[in-house]
């Protein structure tokens, strides 16, 4: 049974968008592609739609409504007459001051889902406190676990807006949808960029309560600390990624990088903890002796886990993400598809009476 990118398995469930930043409207082009109808409420003085904003909205219908107003709170209330949805992502009560909250909401249209994002949640004590990605994952725990061992550095802003915002946003509204086909009734979610930031540290948090997991960085298995897991400069500027954690794709990569050898003559282990620092040493002078893409070429047909770390342009070229359509032109820009794709109904085969 394979899988394609055609098959939309949201087709006929409509959204109500109230436009804002970041993961909200992340998580409404991740709905909108899987076949959603979601229509973008924006502000009067919503200013044009730039470099983020673009990358995130195209391809969604916008509609500019002043929810201050009488005339634009019927217009929302006229739209979630057939609505499924609404998602928002203002700060705590400004929904409720602009008398669309979902107790207003939920008691004219008890069906509807309605879906919060916020960074620090609905309630508690910083509730009402700015923030952005760095600093919700700073409290969560999880950008202590990123950057080098002399200072955390945030990858991006993927942790928390879009790893524990918009993830756990679209997974909160599918499961809310799938309880009323059961109820009947609409439900609030309350997605909070730090409550999913936390969530995806869970394995790490059990590994720490075990002690196989140091407050220090740079020295576990999984960030750094294990010289078969970590990234490696090459002959041209360029870095490759090795992740070579079990013993066969470890014994593969230093075949690989012609070490076997030598690394049984020097004693060398994978499970010996006191031969990483030589066994890093020696992975940093054999991979500094070629390019970055003469390396992906020595391992593309090997289990060893060594790929090359590309930039966002080049990742747009690579012949696996080609093959699989992963990107597609965009209101003038290459973006990634949706995921994940589905096989569709029609792909099953059913046992015949």
């Amino acid at each position: 049974m394979s899988a394609h990118l055609g098959h939309q398995p949201l087709t006929g469930i409509r959204i109500i968008e109230i436009d804002g930043l970041g993961p909200v409207p992340y998580a409404c082009r991740l709905l909108h592609g899987l076949g959603a109808d979601v229509l973008r409420i924006t502000r009067p003085t919503a200013g044009p739609l730039e470099g983020v904003g673009r990358a995130l909205t195209v391809g969604r219908p916008t509609r500019t409504v002043d929810l201050k107003t009488d005339d634009g709170r019927r217009e929302v209330f006229d739209l979630l007459h057939k609505a499924d949805v609404i998602v928002e992502g203002l700060r705590p009560g400004a929904m409720e001051r602009l008398g669309l909250g979902p107790r207003e909401v939920q008691r004219r249209f008890p069906r509807v889902v309605y879906a919060r994002m916020t960074g620090w949640g609905q309630d508690g004590p910083l509730a009402q406190r700015a923030g952005h990605d760095i600093t919700y994952a700073a409290l969560a725990g999880v950008l202590h676990l990123a950057g080098s061992p002399e200072q955390p550095h945030p990858p991006a802003n993927l942790l928390a807006d879009f790893g524990g915002g918009s993830t756990f946003l679209v997974i909160g509204i599918l499961a809310a949808l799938l309880e009323r086909e059961r109820t009947g009734a609409g439900q609030v979610v309350d997605a909070a960029m730090v409550d999913g930031a936390v969530s995806l540290s869970t394995m790490l948090h059990g590994l720490a309560a075990q002690g196989m997991w140091s407050a220090q960085r740079g020295t576990n298995l999984l960030d750094g600390g294990a010289p078969f897991y970590s990234t490696y400069r090459c002959s041209d500027g360029g870095f490759v990624a090795v992740g070579a954690l079990e013993p066969q794709f470890y014994r593969a990569m230093i075949e690989g990088l012609g070490l076997a050898e030598s690394f049984a003559a020097e004693g060398i282990s994978q499970e010996d903890l006191t031969s990483w620092p030589r066994m890093r040493a020696a992975f940093v002078e054999v991979f500094a002796t070629r390019t970055r893409d003469e390396w992906a070429e020595v391992f593309v047909d090997t289990d060893a886990c060594v790929a090359p770390v590309l930039t966002l342009q080049e990742s747009t070229k690579h012949p696996h993400l080609q093959a699989r359509g992963v990107f597609t032109e965009q209101g003038g820009a290459v973006l990634p598809r949706v995921a994940p794709r589905f096989s569709g109904p029609d792909s099953i085969d059913l046992p015949r009476p």
